[in-house]
């Protein structure tokens, strides 16, 4: 989706989720070392 360097601060990403069912997806965003692993409810 967004495999780029960005300076700091708050970022929004937009992804086109029309074609994902409902239902739960895993997303992982990383920072350096830093990693954080969440769950996303797609419902539509």
């Amino acid at each position: 989706m967004n495999n780029q360097i960005m300076t700091a601060g708050h970022h929004n990403i937009s992804f086109d989720a029309s074609k994902l069912s409902t239902g739960t997806y895993i997303y992982r965003l990383s920072s350096g070392d830093n990693v954080v692993t969440k769950k996303m409810i797609l419902m539509k």
